[in-house]
């Protein structure tokens, strides 16, 4: 069955891959120390006992990961084949939802206040489980889209580099959070919130700059992926609320799953597309690291202004969520 382009009012979508974004290690290790503090910041509030409330409670874990790893992708796909953008377009999208959960979900959870607990043991899975499930997603979904496209190469993820980035940006931060948390309690209620406060800033700041860097690229080119990249996050949000909620989980789990899809390690995304091992240079890779990188600060923003209108609008408590 042929579509219509729909995007081709707002232009063609294949001069993005000629495109080179600017990036480099520095940002990178930047942004690992701005996702750091914020975890530590998160995790100030976050006691061992919470856990057990997971262990005798996996629905939401199990759902959350479905949400991820399953629905998201397959949405993705049919969002692709519906819309038709072009190939590397196409594969930015279904690389940025094949990535697991971004470390921000959990301030925007914490902000909404979502379920804390919930989103970095999903953040934590996520991550651990994206060893397999990144590559193979990309590469079974990117498969039935462009199954002849020379975009479409294997990815290989080194499992060591994972695990050190993953301990030192996620692993490190939390259990020093808790710790401080658990140690010095009076110390953690006086520098929760002014710390929460200066992880928002901290990372806004980071996400200004790397857009300044990009500036004039930006304001070519994004019209003609605003809106895709709009509709997609806002399916990734729909998705990850909607179907907990059709299975009956809590409100504030459905809301923190809703986070944890909507929310991309896009940044994953973008070491992927940058890796000269896993896609090579002469590929012309520029509408996939576009999406990727715009993913990267619009859900963000997106985030925020729904943590914000969640945050306005009290939960029932509940001693046990579903």
């Amino acid at each position: 069955m042929q579509f219509t382009p729909l995007l081709s009012l707002f232009g063609n979508l294949e001069q993005l891959d000629t495109i080179r974004l600017n990036f480099n290690q520095e940002s990178v290790n930047l942004m690992n120390i701005a996702i750091a503090f914020i975890m530590f910041g998160v995790a100030l509030s976050i006691k061992p006992q919470h856990f057990k409330i997971l262990v005798f409670n996996p629905k939401p874990v199990l759902l959350g990961v479905i949400a991820q790893y399953m629905a998201l992708p397959a949405l993705t796909y049919l969002l692709v084949i519906i819309l038709r953008p072009s190939t590397s377009v196409a594969l930015g999208m279904i690389l940025v939802s094949a990535c697991p959960g971004g470390n921000v979900s959990n301030l925007i959870s914490s902000i909404s206040k979502s379920n804390i607990t919930l989103s970095v043991s999903l953040t934590a899975i996520t991550t651990v489980m994206s060893l397999f499930m990144t590559p193979f997603n990309f590469a079974f979904w990117g498969g039935l889209y462009a199954k002849h496209s020379p975009l479409l190469v294997p990815i290989s993820i080194d499992p060591a580099e994972m695990f050190r980035t993953v301990f030192l940006i996620l692993g490190i931060p939390v259990l020093l959070g808790m710790f401080v948390g658990m140690k010095f309690p009076k110390f953690t209620r006086k520098v929760d919130k002014p710390v929460q406060a200066a992880s928002i800033i901290f990372f806004v700041g980071f996400i200004v700059a790397a857009l300044a860097g990009n500036f004039n690229l930006f304001l070519r080119y994004i019209h003609l992926i605003f809106f895709l990249v709009l509709i997609h996050n806002g399916l990734a949000f729909l998705s990850g609320y909607l179907l907990p909620k059709s299975l009956k989980v809590s409100e504030v789990n459905c809301r923190t799953i809703s986070i944890e899809t909507g929310i991309q390690n896009s940044g994953l995304g973008l070491a992927l597309i940058f890796n000269p091992r896993i896609f090579p240079p002469e590929l012309h890779l520029g509408g996939m690291a576009f999406i990727a990188a715009w993913w990267g600060i619009w859900h963000i923003v997106a985030g925020l202004l729904l943590a914000f209108y969640w945050r306005r609008r009290s939960l029932e408590p509940a001693v046990l969520p579903r």
